[in-house]
Order: C-alpha cells, then sequence, then structure tokens
C-alpha cells in the first residue's frame, strides 16, 4: 500500500469524530479534501474502511483493524519526532495532555499560565475517564496524562503534584448539612448517586464504604461530575465527590459539603506518561510546570474552601 502519513492522520481523525465535517474542522481542512484522502485511503486498502449512513461514518469492521494499525504507525511516527525535537531542544508543536472530568475545573486555569510561558506550544486536552487515558497512552495518542489513581495495567511513570481531597456532597437543606459532624454509619440509610464503573472517583467511594462497612442504596449511576452535582443539588441523593470539582456551587450555598468521619478522602493528582517514553521537550516543560506549580494552584483552591466554611 502506498498511504501516506497525512492520509492516516486524515483516516483516524475520521473514526475518531465520524464525521468528515468534524474531523475537517479539526483537521483545518475542507470537506472535500477530507473526503478524497478517505477515497485514496480505501482505494489503496482495497475494501472499504466505512459504513455510511448520510453524513454519518461508522468504522466497518476491515476500517475497525486498519486503525490499529493507523494508530500503531502514527505513534511510531510521534515518537520519532519528539525523539528528534529533543536533540534540537525545541519548545513548540502539538502537544496532546489527557485529563479525567474532574481535572477539568483546574487544568485550564494552570495551562493558561503554561502557555503564557511557551507560548509556541499548542495545547489539546482530551477528555475521559482513567481507562481511556489508559488506552490512549498505550497507543501514544497523549502525550501525558493528569489523573488521580494512575493505571496498574501497564507500565506508567506516575508523578504526585497536589493533594486531590474527595468531599461528601448535599443538598442545602439535607439534614447532614444542618448539623454537626456527621458519623459514617448514617451514610447507609442514604440513597447515593455515583459515578460509572472505572473512575477514580467511583473507586474512591468504594473504598471508603468498604473501610466503614457500609452498603448504602445506590439509586443512579452518571457518568458526569456535572450531572451528579446536579443531581445533589436537586435533592436525589448524596454523592462522595473531588472537592475541587464544587468550588462555585459551594460559594454560592448551592451545595454542601457537611463534617463527615473519615472524610475528606486524601488522595493525589498525577501527571502520568508512559514508562519509558522519551517525552518531546514540549511535553518535559509541561510536566515540569505541573510539579512546580500545581500544588499552590490547589492548595489554594483548597485553602479558599476551609476559610469560607
Amino acid at each position: 500500500m502506498n498511504v501516506t502519513f497525512r492520509q492516516l492522520r486524515v483516516f483516524a481523525e475520521v473514526a475518531r469524530l465520524g464525521s468528515v465535517q468534524r474531523a475537517a474542522e479539526a483537521l483545518h481542512l475542507t470537506p472535500p479534501a477530507v473526503s478524497m484522502q478517505i477515497k485514496e485511503v480505501e482505494l489503496q486498502v482495497g475494501i472499504p474502511l466505512f459504513d455510511r449512513a448520510g453524513r454519518r461514518l461508522s468504522l466497518s469492521t476491515a476500517g475497525e483493524y486498519f486503525l490499529v494499525y493507523a494508530r500503531r504507525l502514527l505513534g511510531t511516527l510521534k515518537e520519532a519526532d519528539d525523539a528528534m525535537a529533543r536533540f534540537k531542544r525545541i519548545e513548540s508543536g502539538l502537544l496532546t495532555v489527557g485529563m479525567v472530568s474532574s481535572a477539568k475545573y483546574f487544568l485550564p486555569h494552570l495551562l493558561a499560565q503554561f502557555h503564557a510561558d511557551h507560548p509556541a506550544i499548542d495545547v489539546r486536552l482530551r477528555l475521559g475517564n482513567r481507562e481511556q487515558l489508559a488506552a490512549w497512552m498505550r497507543a501514544n495518542e497523549v502525550d501525558l496524562s493528569i489523573m488521580g489513581r494512575p493505571p496498574k495495567d501497564f507500565a506508567n511513570r506516575a508523578e504526585p503534584f497536589a493533594m486531590h481531597p474527595h468531599v461528601l456532597v448535599t443538598a442545602p437543606r439535607h439534614a447532614f448539612a444542618q448539623g454537626e459532624d456527621v458519623p459514617a454509619s448514617a451514610l447507609a440509610r442514604e440513597p447515593f448517586i455515583v459515578r460509572e464503573a472505572g473512575s477514580g472517583t467511583r473507586a474512591a467511594l468504594e473504598e471508603y464504604l468498604e473501610h466503614h462497612h457500609l452498603q448504602p442504596m445506590k439509586v443512579m449511576e452518571m457518568n458526569s461530575t456535572e450531572a451528579i452535582k446536579q443531581a445533589v443539588m436537586a435533592g436525589l441523593g448524596i454523592s462522595l465527590i473531588s472537592l475541587h470539582t464544587i468550588g462555585l456551587e459551594w460559594r454560592h450555598g448551592l451545595i454542601s459539603a457537611p463534617a463527615v468521619e473519615g472524610l475528606p478522602l486524601m488522595r493525589r493528582w498525577h501527571v502520568v506518561n508512559t514508562a519509558g517514553k522519551l517525552l518531546s521537550p514540549a511535553a518535559e516543560a509541561l510536566r515540569y510546570f505541573m510539579l512546580e506549580h500545581g500544588e499552590a494552584h490547589l492548595a489554594a483552591m483548597f485553602a479558599e474552601h476551609n476559610s469560607a466554611g
């Protein structure tokens, strides 16, 4: 096959987004140019790689297999580019950073500071849960990841840069929000709203419940911290979530974080990359930036919460 890396990038982006139009916007190309590249790839491969339903594209079985090899090739090319950049010590180019949903409440602010110091680096964020970030790192689709619990199923370098407290949240009118310290045993009578299996927040809750020998009701499972906060504020239940996600609602009295036995549950934020991978100068710059500035930024958030209480 005489497929170019440019064509592989276009194919992978269309596969990720499922749309020629959206891929064209992401790649800063015109939709006809993207369609032409896809047709050329399929011509070279000799079989259709997408099933087409109107404007929506989904990978065929052959396309799913081809995507695995395309990502491997693109990942290898990225590693070669990063290695050469280290020799040239160039802090520029595209840097792709994965983050769990809880990190979106603070990471953009830190990245704004980072961009001011390194204006030549173009940072792209990808949002996913812990398992998705692990898959993206294995496939070399992200340079660094910001998460709580590092993956255990593949070799990685995880460096803690800040404390990550988890607190119980309730509606302001909930009985827990009106009283003194809440004993852990009281949680057994409460309906819980929980994150999906595989998320770090869900794991933290399960660890806390196991430690206190609790099996509370679970009325709802959601894969969005925002949805959980709305459900809690509406009085549908209580939840254990990251303190760093509730600053705005807490300051405006829309959500409460009562004192509960054994809480806050203290975890750590980590900057993570694949073990043994040579980071580009741009990735190394962000890694050092997070290790140097992350603790102070998040400690300030935590301090504001305590002083407000």
